[in-house]
């Protein structure tokens, strides 16, 4: 869902954990590290500004 936000955006979005989250079971990911989304370093600061209007803190910590 936040890579199509990003893509929607403009953002180039990469999740290097992608097919493990496809086909790891459900547990392994329920935890609060989440997967990790990747954007170019020129990027960053946009992909920032658009997570957190989405009320979610984007290093994983909880709600911003």
């Amino acid at each position: 869902m936040l890579k199509s936000m990003l893509a929607g955006s403009g953002i180039t979005a990469f999740v290097p954990d992608e097919l493990t989250a496809q086909t790891a079971p459900p547990y392994l990911f329920a935890s609060s590290s989440g997967v990790r989304v990747q954007v170019a370093e020129e990027d960053a600061e946009t992909a920032l500004a658009l997570i957190a209007e989405t009320g979610t803190d984007p290093t994983g910590e909880g709600s911003v």
